[in-house]
């Protein structure tokens, strides 16, 4: 406490460093906590986006099918293209669908790839004919705890459905 010159006390308002610099570390720490749990959080938001499009796009591909018997797209098929004709980049915001091999008569298999430079980059995942969905990750990603299953499609990471 301070004594002025007619003696009175006064007190002193405000924080003092210490407190400034602890409140400081605790923030820190919290944020060193929630940003990742939030980024996760935001990227599995974004994963239906492509499991969405590949659900509809495989129903697509069965009509498809009933009306022409073929998987395959041709001049004598009516539509003439089917959902493997081109690249789809303008469905989604965050995934390219195509497939990744031409279709056949019996077979094919739908393809949702993370765009290129996109938050969703490394993401692909896969339905064919049968149903058989699949997932895989990129490197960079598997570094992060993504895991990819030959057998779903993942939702969270550490490769579970």
């Amino acid at each position: 406490m301070n004594t002025s010159l007619t003696g009175r006390q006064e007190t002193s308002r405000g924080f003092t460093l210490i407190e400034v610099m602890i409140v400081v570390a605790i923030v820190a720490i919290l944020a060193a906590i929630a940003l990742p749990s939030y980024s996760d959080y935001v990227t599995r938001g974004r994963i239906p986006d492509a499991t969405a499009g590949l659900a509809a796009k495989r129903v697509r591909m069965e009509q498809f099918f009933q009306d022409n018997r073929t998987y395959e797209a041709s001049a004598t098929t009516v539509p003439t293209t089917n959902d493997c004709s081109a690249t789809d980049s303008t469905t989604s915001r965050f995934f390219d669908f195509d497939c990744s091999v031409a279709p056949t008569a019996t077979v094919f298999t739908l393809r949702a790839t993370g765009k290129a430079g996109g938050p969703m980059d490394g993401f692909e995942f896969t339905v064919n004919q049968a149903g058989a969905r699949a997932s895989t990750v990129s490197a960079a990603l598997q570094a992060h705890g993504w895991a990819g299953n030959n057998n779903c499609w993942i939702t969270r990471k550490g490769g579970q459905c």
